[in-house]
Protein backbone atom coordinates (compact mmCIF):
# COMPACT_ATOMS: atom_id res chain seq x y z
CA UNK A 1 0.00 0.00 0.00
CA UNK A 2 1.00 3.41 -0.58
CA UNK A 3 1.78 6.59 1.45
CA UNK A 4 2.37 9.97 1.19
CA UNK A 5 3.87 12.54 2.52
CA UNK A 6 1.57 13.89 5.24
CA UNK A 7 1.54 17.55 6.58
CA UNK A 8 -1.03 19.64 9.08
CA UNK A 9 -4.32 21.53 8.20
CA UNK A 10 -6.48 23.22 9.75
CA UNK A 11 -9.82 21.25 10.84
CA UNK A 12 -11.81 19.94 8.31
CA UNK A 13 -15.26 21.59 8.38
CA UNK A 14 -16.13 19.86 5.79
CA UNK A 15 -20.12 18.72 5.61
CA UNK A 16 -19.65 14.79 7.02
CA UNK A 17 -19.91 11.61 5.35
CA UNK A 18 -19.39 8.43 6.55
CA UNK A 19 -15.81 9.10 7.85
CA UNK A 20 -15.30 12.63 8.56
CA UNK A 21 -16.17 13.81 12.06
CA UNK A 22 -19.45 15.32 13.37
CA UNK A 23 -18.66 18.40 14.30
CA UNK A 24 -22.52 19.47 15.07
CA UNK A 25 -21.71 18.32 18.83
CA UNK A 26 -20.51 21.15 20.98
CA UNK A 27 -17.02 20.79 22.83
CA UNK A 28 -17.92 20.02 26.67
CA UNK A 29 -14.58 18.66 27.81
CA UNK A 30 -12.42 21.49 29.03
CA UNK A 31 -10.49 22.01 31.74
CA UNK A 32 -12.64 24.57 32.97
CA UNK A 33 -15.57 22.17 33.16
CA UNK A 34 -13.49 19.44 34.69
CA UNK A 35 -11.84 20.50 37.63
CA UNK A 36 -13.36 17.56 39.40
CA UNK A 37 -11.43 15.28 36.78
CA UNK A 38 -7.86 17.31 37.44
CA UNK A 39 -7.87 16.59 41.04
CA UNK A 40 -9.38 13.10 40.41
CA UNK A 41 -9.20 11.55 37.12
CA UNK A 42 -9.11 7.92 37.54
CA UNK A 43 -8.14 6.04 34.10
CA UNK A 44 -10.17 6.89 30.85
CA UNK A 45 -12.58 8.31 30.70
CA UNK A 46 -11.06 12.28 31.76
CA UNK A 47 -11.13 13.30 27.75
CA UNK A 48 -9.05 16.11 27.27
CA UNK A 49 -10.11 18.79 24.57
CA UNK A 50 -8.87 17.98 21.15
CA UNK A 51 -8.68 15.43 18.28
CA UNK A 52 -6.09 14.62 15.65
CA UNK A 53 -7.33 13.41 12.21
CA UNK A 54 -6.72 11.92 9.00
CA UNK A 55 -7.80 9.21 6.41
CA UNK A 56 -5.93 7.11 3.41
CA UNK A 57 -7.48 5.82 0.58
CA UNK A 58 -6.04 3.78 -1.97
CA UNK A 59 -6.08 6.80 -4.32
CA UNK A 60 -4.34 9.57 -2.44
CA UNK A 61 -2.54 7.58 0.32
CA UNK A 62 -2.02 9.42 3.84
CA UNK A 63 -3.93 12.79 3.64
CA UNK A 64 -2.73 16.22 5.88
CA UNK A 65 -3.08 15.83 9.49
CA UNK A 66 -6.38 17.89 11.09
CA UNK A 67 -6.47 19.00 14.47
CA UNK A 68 -9.68 20.21 15.89
CA UNK A 69 -12.28 19.43 18.92
CA UNK A 70 -12.80 16.41 20.33
CA UNK A 71 -16.06 15.32 19.17
CA UNK A 72 -18.30 12.58 17.61
CA UNK A 73 -17.69 10.61 14.15
CA UNK A 74 -20.16 9.95 11.95
CA UNK A 75 -20.15 6.18 10.87
CA UNK A 76 -21.83 4.24 8.13
CA UNK A 77 -23.39 1.41 9.36
CA UNK A 78 -21.42 -0.84 7.18
CA UNK A 79 -17.85 0.29 7.97
CA UNK A 80 -15.82 -2.49 7.50
CA UNK A 81 -14.16 -1.88 10.99
CA UNK A 82 -17.50 -2.59 12.99
CA UNK A 83 -17.56 -5.98 11.09
CA UNK A 84 -14.68 -7.28 10.43
CA UNK A 85 -11.95 -6.36 13.29
CA UNK A 86 -9.69 -4.26 11.08
CA UNK A 87 -8.99 -1.78 14.46
CA UNK A 88 -5.53 -0.96 15.78
CA UNK A 89 -4.65 1.29 18.97
CA UNK A 90 -1.64 2.00 21.04
CA UNK A 91 -1.26 3.75 24.25
CA UNK A 92 1.75 5.99 25.62
CA UNK A 93 1.74 8.81 27.84
CA UNK A 94 3.06 12.75 28.30
CA UNK A 95 4.70 13.70 31.86
CA UNK A 96 5.42 17.14 32.87
CA UNK A 97 9.14 17.60 33.26
CA UNK A 98 11.73 18.63 36.39
CA UNK A 99 11.94 21.96 34.26
CA UNK A 100 7.73 21.83 33.93
CA UNK A 101 8.23 21.04 30.39
CA UNK A 102 6.15 18.13 28.45
CA UNK A 103 7.90 14.82 27.02
CA UNK A 104 6.12 11.60 25.76
CA UNK A 105 7.95 8.46 26.66
CA UNK A 106 9.33 6.41 23.85
CA UNK A 107 6.77 7.30 20.99
CA UNK A 108 9.22 6.03 18.44
CA UNK A 109 8.73 2.53 20.06
CA UNK A 110 4.86 2.94 19.99
CA UNK A 111 5.13 3.89 16.08
CA UNK A 112 6.97 0.94 15.17
CA UNK A 113 4.48 -1.22 16.90
CA UNK A 114 1.65 0.16 15.41
CA UNK A 115 3.05 -0.25 12.13
CA UNK A 116 3.46 -3.85 12.35
CA UNK A 117 0.06 -4.00 14.01
CA UNK A 118 -1.41 -2.50 11.05
CA UNK A 119 0.48 -4.77 8.43
CA UNK A 120 -0.68 -7.71 10.33
CA UNK A 121 -4.32 -6.40 9.50
CA UNK A 122 -3.48 -5.62 6.05
CA UNK A 123 -3.91 -1.89 6.83
CA UNK A 124 -1.50 1.14 5.63
CA UNK A 125 1.47 1.81 7.52
CA UNK A 126 0.97 4.82 9.20
CA UNK A 127 4.87 6.70 8.48
CA UNK A 128 6.55 7.44 12.00
CA UNK A 129 6.84 10.89 11.00
CA UNK A 130 3.28 11.63 10.83
CA UNK A 131 2.53 9.21 14.47
CA UNK A 132 5.20 11.89 16.09
CA UNK A 133 3.71 14.80 14.44
CA UNK A 134 0.54 13.77 15.72
CA UNK A 135 1.17 13.52 19.04
CA UNK A 136 3.04 16.98 18.73
CA UNK A 137 -0.01 18.47 17.65
CA UNK A 138 -2.34 16.89 20.52
CA UNK A 139 0.00 17.52 23.08
CA UNK A 140 1.10 21.03 22.57
CA UNK A 141 -2.73 21.79 22.45
CA UNK A 142 -3.75 19.85 25.33
CA UNK A 143 -0.83 20.15 27.85
CA UNK A 144 -2.72 22.75 30.07
CA UNK A 145 -4.31 19.68 31.46
CA UNK A 146 -1.14 18.03 33.07
CA UNK A 147 0.01 20.00 36.55
CA UNK A 148 2.70 18.72 38.66
CA UNK A 149 0.75 15.98 40.49
CA UNK A 150 3.27 12.88 40.19
CA UNK A 151 0.34 10.60 39.88
CA UNK A 152 -0.68 12.06 36.57
CA UNK A 153 -0.15 11.77 33.25
CA UNK A 154 -1.82 12.60 29.73
CA UNK A 155 -2.81 8.82 28.03
CA UNK A 156 -2.64 8.65 24.54
CA UNK A 157 -4.92 6.67 22.28
CA UNK A 158 -4.00 6.65 18.67
CA UNK A 159 -5.95 4.09 17.05
CA UNK A 160 -6.73 3.59 13.33
CA UNK A 161 -9.66 1.63 11.56
CA UNK A 162 -11.06 0.60 8.46
CA UNK A 163 -13.61 3.18 7.36
CA UNK A 164 -15.00 1.92 4.40
CA UNK A 165 -18.74 1.42 3.89
CA UNK A 166 -18.75 -1.75 2.41
CA UNK A 167 -19.97 -5.63 3.96
CA UNK A 168 -17.55 -7.47 1.17
CA UNK A 169 -15.42 -9.92 3.40
CA UNK A 170 -11.98 -7.85 2.26
CA UNK A 171 -9.64 -5.45 3.62
CA UNK A 172 -10.91 -2.03 3.49
CA UNK A 173 -10.03 0.98 0.93
CA UNK A 174 -10.30 3.22 3.15
CA UNK A 175 -8.83 3.97 6.46
CA UNK A 176 -9.32 6.94 8.77
CA UNK A 177 -6.56 7.26 12.04
CA UNK A 178 -7.64 9.29 14.90
CA UNK A 179 -5.12 10.59 18.17
CA UNK A 180 -6.76 11.46 21.66
CA UNK A 181 -5.72 11.59 24.66
CA UNK A 182 -7.52 11.80 28.37
CA UNK A 183 -5.69 12.68 32.14
CA UNK A 184 -4.68 9.60 33.56
CA UNK A 185 -4.29 8.73 37.13
CA UNK A 186 -3.97 5.45 38.53
CA UNK A 187 -4.82 2.53 37.10
CA UNK A 188 -5.40 0.76 40.05
CA UNK A 189 -6.30 3.18 42.02
CA UNK A 190 -4.01 6.10 43.86
CA UNK A 191 -2.18 4.19 45.88
CA UNK A 192 -0.20 1.53 44.75
CA UNK A 193 -1.43 -2.12 46.67
CA UNK A 194 -0.45 -5.77 45.79
CA UNK A 195 -2.77 -7.38 43.53
CA UNK A 196 -4.95 -10.54 43.34
CA UNK A 197 -4.87 -12.17 40.31
CA UNK A 198 -6.82 -15.33 38.70
CA UNK A 199 -5.19 -17.72 36.76
CA UNK A 200 -7.22 -18.05 33.82
CA UNK A 201 -7.65 -21.64 32.81
CA UNK A 202 -10.76 -21.82 30.49
CA UNK A 203 -9.83 -19.10 28.06
CA UNK A 204 -6.17 -18.05 26.10
CA UNK A 205 -5.86 -14.85 25.07
CA UNK A 206 -3.80 -15.89 21.78
CA UNK A 207 -3.11 -18.68 19.87
CA UNK A 208 0.35 -19.65 18.07
CA UNK A 209 0.53 -17.57 14.41
CA UNK A 210 -2.35 -15.11 15.44
CA UNK A 211 -2.51 -11.97 16.55
CA UNK A 212 -1.09 -11.75 20.23
CA UNK A 213 2.27 -10.00 19.35
CA UNK A 214 0.31 -6.80 17.77
CA UNK A 215 -2.35 -4.47 19.79
CA UNK A 216 -5.19 -4.73 17.67
CA UNK A 217 -8.63 -4.34 19.16
CA UNK A 218 -9.87 -8.18 18.53
CA UNK A 219 -7.04 -9.16 21.05
CA UNK A 220 -9.33 -7.44 23.75
CA UNK A 221 -12.66 -8.50 23.65
CA UNK A 222 -12.36 -12.11 23.98
CA UNK A 223 -10.54 -11.52 26.85
CA UNK A 224 -13.77 -9.85 28.96
CA UNK A 225 -15.44 -12.34 29.72
CA UNK A 226 -12.43 -14.07 31.69
CA UNK A 227 -12.09 -10.58 33.49
CA UNK A 228 -15.61 -9.96 34.34
CA UNK A 229 -15.29 -13.77 35.90
CA UNK A 230 -12.05 -12.57 37.69
CA UNK A 231 -13.76 -9.54 39.51
CA UNK A 232 -16.80 -11.78 40.75
CA UNK A 233 -14.58 -13.97 42.41
CA UNK A 234 -12.15 -11.20 44.39
CA UNK A 235 -9.87 -10.56 41.88
CA UNK A 236 -8.41 -7.64 40.19
CA UNK A 237 -6.63 -9.46 37.10
CA UNK A 238 -6.67 -12.58 35.23
CA UNK A 239 -3.22 -14.38 34.01
CA UNK A 240 -2.83 -16.10 30.79
CA UNK A 241 -1.29 -19.29 29.87
CA UNK A 242 -0.26 -20.45 26.69
CA UNK A 243 -2.69 -21.78 24.41
CA UNK A 244 -1.31 -25.10 23.76
CA UNK A 245 -0.13 -26.37 26.89
CA UNK A 246 -1.99 -24.71 29.34
CA UNK A 247 1.19 -24.33 32.00
CA UNK A 248 3.45 -21.67 30.79
CA UNK A 249 2.97 -17.75 32.20
CA UNK A 250 2.57 -15.57 29.14
CA UNK A 251 0.59 -12.30 30.43
CA UNK A 252 -1.95 -10.56 32.78
CA UNK A 253 -4.93 -8.62 31.18
CA UNK A 254 -3.08 -6.45 29.07
CA UNK A 255 -0.08 -6.15 31.26
CA UNK A 256 3.46 -7.80 31.29
CA UNK A 257 4.79 -9.94 33.98
CA UNK A 258 8.09 -9.85 35.76
CA UNK A 259 9.33 -12.27 38.54
CA UNK A 260 12.06 -11.56 40.94
CA UNK A 261 13.79 -15.68 41.33
CA UNK A 262 16.70 -15.89 43.56
CA UNK A 263 17.46 -12.18 43.25
CA UNK A 264 17.12 -12.44 39.10
CA UNK A 265 14.17 -10.13 37.36
CA UNK A 266 12.51 -12.71 34.96
CA UNK A 267 9.76 -11.81 32.39
CA UNK A 268 8.07 -14.87 29.84
CA UNK A 269 10.33 -14.48 26.64
CA UNK A 270 8.28 -13.34 23.54
CA UNK A 271 6.90 -16.28 21.99
CA UNK A 272 5.11 -14.76 19.48
CA UNK A 273 1.75 -14.73 21.42
CA UNK A 274 2.93 -12.15 23.81
CA UNK A 275 2.60 -8.51 23.32
CA UNK A 276 6.03 -6.79 23.36
CA UNK A 277 5.22 -4.20 25.78
CA UNK A 278 7.27 -0.73 25.83
CA UNK A 279 7.22 -0.78 29.73
CA UNK A 280 8.52 -4.11 29.40
CA UNK A 281 11.20 -3.55 27.15
CA UNK A 282 12.12 -0.64 29.17
CA UNK A 283 12.38 -2.52 32.47
CA UNK A 284 14.55 -5.45 31.14
CA UNK A 285 16.75 -1.92 30.51
CA UNK A 286 16.75 -0.45 34.12
CA UNK A 287 16.64 -3.25 35.86
CA UNK A 288 20.24 -3.92 34.07
CA UNK A 289 21.54 -0.41 35.31
CA UNK A 290 20.01 -0.92 38.78
CA UNK A 291 22.42 -3.54 39.40
CA UNK A 292 20.25 -6.85 38.94
CA UNK A 293 20.32 -9.96 36.70
CA UNK A 294 18.02 -9.68 34.06
CA UNK A 295 16.46 -12.99 31.90
CA UNK A 296 13.93 -13.64 29.50
CA UNK A 297 12.75 -17.37 29.62
CA UNK A 298 9.82 -19.45 30.51
CA UNK A 299 8.13 -19.76 33.75
CA UNK A 300 4.90 -22.75 34.03
CA UNK A 301 2.46 -22.38 36.67
CA UNK A 302 3.83 -25.13 38.34
CA UNK A 303 7.35 -23.27 38.76
CA UNK A 304 5.54 -20.01 39.85
CA UNK A 305 3.85 -21.81 42.74
CA UNK A 306 6.43 -23.69 44.26
CA UNK A 307 9.05 -20.80 43.78
CA UNK A 308 6.77 -19.02 45.89
CA UNK A 309 6.24 -21.81 48.35
CA UNK A 310 10.09 -22.82 48.49
CA UNK A 311 11.10 -18.61 48.85
CA UNK A 312 12.81 -18.57 45.47
CA UNK A 313 10.30 -16.18 43.94
CA UNK A 314 10.00 -13.60 45.94
CA UNK A 315 8.31 -10.96 43.93
CA UNK A 316 6.11 -10.81 40.98
CA UNK A 317 5.01 -7.06 39.18
CA UNK A 318 2.81 -6.29 36.15
CA UNK A 319 3.70 -3.52 34.10
CA UNK A 320 2.62 -1.78 31.19
CA UNK A 321 1.82 2.06 30.02
CA UNK A 322 -1.45 2.34 32.32
CA UNK A 323 -0.32 -0.05 34.97
CA UNK A 324 3.23 1.00 35.54
CA UNK A 325 4.82 -1.23 37.61
CA UNK A 326 2.05 -2.99 40.00
CA UNK A 327 2.54 -5.50 42.52
CA UNK A 328 1.05 -9.33 42.69
CA UNK A 329 0.51 -10.39 45.97
CA UNK A 330 -2.09 -13.49 46.12
CA UNK A 331 -2.68 -15.91 43.01
CA UNK A 332 -6.24 -17.76 42.98
CA UNK A 333 -6.11 -21.01 40.83
CA UNK A 334 -8.66 -23.97 40.85
CA UNK A 335 -5.25 -25.62 41.29
CA UNK A 336 -4.17 -24.05 44.25
CA UNK A 337 -4.39 -20.71 45.76
CA UNK A 338 -0.74 -19.27 46.63
CA UNK A 339 0.69 -16.34 47.67
CA UNK A 340 3.73 -14.12 46.34
CA UNK A 341 6.68 -13.49 49.10
CA UNK A 342 5.14 -11.78 51.81
CA UNK A 343 1.95 -10.94 50.06
CA UNK A 344 3.18 -7.42 50.11
CA UNK A 345 5.00 -4.81 47.44
CA UNK A 346 8.74 -5.87 47.30
CA UNK A 347 12.11 -4.24 47.21
CA UNK A 348 12.75 -5.17 43.46
CA UNK A 349 9.40 -3.55 42.27
CA UNK A 350 9.24 -0.47 44.32
CA UNK A 351 12.94 0.23 43.11
CA UNK A 352 12.36 -0.43 39.52
CA UNK A 353 9.15 1.67 39.63
CA UNK A 354 10.96 4.51 41.23
CA UNK A 355 13.71 3.71 38.39
CA UNK A 356 10.82 4.09 35.79
CA UNK A 357 8.78 7.27 37.19
CA UNK A 358 12.08 9.44 37.82
CA UNK A 359 12.85 8.11 33.94
CA UNK A 360 9.54 9.53 32.33
CA UNK A 361 10.02 12.53 34.32
CA UNK A 362 13.20 13.96 33.91
CA UNK A 363 14.41 13.11 37.77
CA UNK A 364 16.66 10.66 35.85
CA UNK A 365 18.61 9.92 32.72
CA UNK A 366 17.27 7.19 30.35
CA UNK A 367 18.41 5.64 27.16
CA UNK A 368 18.75 8.18 23.94
CA UNK A 369 15.90 8.86 22.78
CA UNK A 370 13.78 8.11 25.57
CA UNK A 371 11.84 11.28 25.78
CA UNK A 372 10.30 12.85 23.20
CA UNK A 373 10.39 16.39 24.27
CA UNK A 374 7.44 18.66 23.27
CA UNK A 375 8.41 22.18 21.86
Amino acid sequence: MSTTTIGTTTPDTTTPDTTTPDTTTPDTTTVGRNSKALGDPGHGDAFTDHLVTTRWTADTGWQPLSLGPLRELSLHPATIGLHYGQSVFEGLKAFVQQDGSVAVFRPRLNAARFARSAARLAMPELPEEAFLSAIDLLVRADARWLTDNPRHALYLRPVMFGSEANLMLRESHEYTFLLMAFLAGGFFGDTVEPLTVMVGRDHARAMPGGTGDVKCAANYGPTLLAQRRAREAGCQQVVWLDPVERRWVEEMGGMNLFFVIDGEVVTPELSGNLLPGVTRDSLLTLAVREGYAVREGRISIDDWREGCRTGAITETFACGTAAVVTPVGRVRDTEGDFTVGTGAEGAVTSRLRTALVDVQHGRAPGQPGWLHRIS
